[in-house]
Formats: C-alpha cells, sequence, structure tokens
C-alpha cells in the first residue's frame, strides 16, 4: 500500500501552490466545519491532490494520503497485528491514524480499491463518525477535524470499477477538469519557472492532444506533464526532447501515434 502523511502547516501562508477554478476552496471548507466527506471526480493529473493538499495546509491538518490500486484491503486502510521482536502488536493503518488524530484521509482514485474498503468507511461518512475496528473490539470515534476525501476518475469507470449509488450519496461531490488555456498557463509559469509565453504555446500542444482523447489517445495529456515538459525546458532540454520524453511518450507506446503526436507538435511549433 502507498500512503503517506504530512504534518501540520502553519496555515493558508505555507499551504502549496493551486490556484482555484471556481468555488471548490469555498465546498471543502464548508465540508471540512460541518463533518462531511467530500468526493472529488476529474482527470488524471488536473490537480484533486494538489487540491487536497493546499486544503489540508490551510485548514492546519495533518494529511495521510492513500493511492488505492487492485489489492488494497480494509485492512491496509485499518491496520492488522504485526511480530515485533517475538510479540504481536497492533499496527493502525492510514485511515485508523487519521480518525485517532483528527486528521485529513485522501483516499486517491477509491474505485481502485477493493469492494470491502467502501464497506467500512460507511459508519465514517454519516452522522455517527465511527471507526469500528473487530480484530481490536474497539469502535472509534472520529477526533475533531477529521475528514474523508476521496477521489476517482469517471472517464476510466467502468461497470467492475465504480461506486454503489449508496455510497455516492453520502459524500458531497465535486468535478474538476483542465483549467481554461489562460488559467493553465499560469499554473504552468508559476510551478515550472519558465516564462508565459512558451508556456502558453505548451498549453496549446495540450489542447490538441486532449481532443484526441477518445480516438487515437484513452486520456488527454494532464496539467502535471505539461508542467514536467516545461520544467525541462526551463531546465535547459531543448523543447523537441522535453516534448517527447514528458508529453508523448507518457501518452502511447504506438509508434504510429507517437508519430501522429509528433506532427502535431510541428504544426504548433513549426
Amino acid at each position: 500500500m502507498n500512503a503517506h502523511a504530512t504534518p501540520l502547516t502553519g496555515g493558508a501562508a505555507d499551504a502549496p501552490f493551486y490556484m482555484p477554478q471556481g468555488s471548490e476552496c469555498d465546498l471543502f471548507e464548508a465540508a471540512f466545519h460541518s463533518n462531511m466527506p467530500l468526493l472529488l471526480k476529474g482527470p488524471t493529473g488536473c490537480g484533486k491532490t494538489r487540491f487536497v493538499t493546499h486544503m489540508a495546509a490551510r485548514m492546519g491538518r495533518p494529511l495521510y494520503t492513500v493511492a488505492c490500486h487492485d489489492d488494497l484491503s480494509a485492512s491496509d486502510l485499518i491496520g492488522r497485528y504485526l511480530l515485533k521482536g517475538g510479540d504481536t502488536v497492533w499496527a493502525d493503518g492510514p485511515l485508523t491514524r487519521a480518525v485517532r488524530e483528527g486528521a485529513i484521509c485522501y483516499l486517491d482514485e477509491v474505485v481502485e480499491a477493493r469492494k470491502d474498503v467502501t464497506v467500512v468507511l460507511h459508519p465514517l461518512t454519516d452522522d455517527r463518525r465511527i471507526l469500528p475496528i473487530d480484530r481490536t473490539g474497539e469502535t472509534l470515534e472520529a477526533a475533531p477535524g477529521f475528514m474523508l476525501v476521496a477521489s476517482y476518475n469517471p472517464g476510466y469507470q467502468n461497470i467492475l470499477k465504480t461506486l454503489k449509488p449508496s455510497t455516492r450519496q453520502r459524500f458531497l461531490s465535486a468535478t474538476f477538469d483542465f483549467p481554461p488555456p489562460d488559467q493553465e498557463t499560469s499554473i504552468v509559469a508559476q510551478e515550472s519557472g519558465l516564462d508565459a509565453a512558451r508556456c502558453k504555446n505548451l498549453v496549446r500542444l495540450a489542447g490538441k492532444f486532449r481532443a484526441l482523447k477518445g480516438q487515437d489517445l484513452e486520456e488527454g495529456v494532464s496539467t502535471r506533464l505539461v508542467i514536467y515538459t516545461a520544467t525541462l525546458v526551463q531546465n535547459g532540454m531543448p523543447l523537441p526532447q522535453a516534448i517527447h520524453a514528458a508529453m508523448i511518450e507518457p501518452l502511447s507506446d504506438d509508434e504510429d501515434v507517437q508519430q501522429g503526436l509528433t506532427d502535431i507538435v510541428a504544426a504548433v511549433f513549426g
């Protein structure tokens, strides 16, 4: 399981950079102060994880981030008994630590996890705000400041990987998408240090690539990859090499598709 925690921060001044696209920051604050869980929907690399990290810092709460995957089980989140020095000791999982500490627990791509994961979330997503731990006999009440946030990419949904209505309707929800070009240009420039004029052209190229989603590409290029490209250029890599390494290669292994993307690059940059 991939999980990590970030410590308490000093508040908004220390929050990582995030440029709001709408009222999502207000929604997060309202959910936090109302003890409500929040579900974020949107494509890969559009800023969902950065948004949660930013808001956790603004709220002054520790953040436990769990990257969900096919083998992630309820025990990975809650905890398990481990052998240490010949003794059997209980080790809390990230969800349990968040509940005890009053932290924010972020389940990234929650639909990728096993079905038993959503079952343990239900008592935490209603007015009970409890976490039963069958293995130890404990029933934990969420400490003040605890918040559950989950995300998924609707573009990858299929009949086997979706949230049941009974789970979805326990969350407030917000939809994310790639920012408008001018805003994305500002984000890429801020994150990479590259001048706005060159960032604007990279964002324009990303838009051309995204238009191919569902045709030659399964997924459009993310803002994250645009930032990677701009960062490589800022650090001295020639533009064609940076685009190929950070935008073309990650999108497809098919040589014909890669050539088509290269042709688009030539059309955009000349």
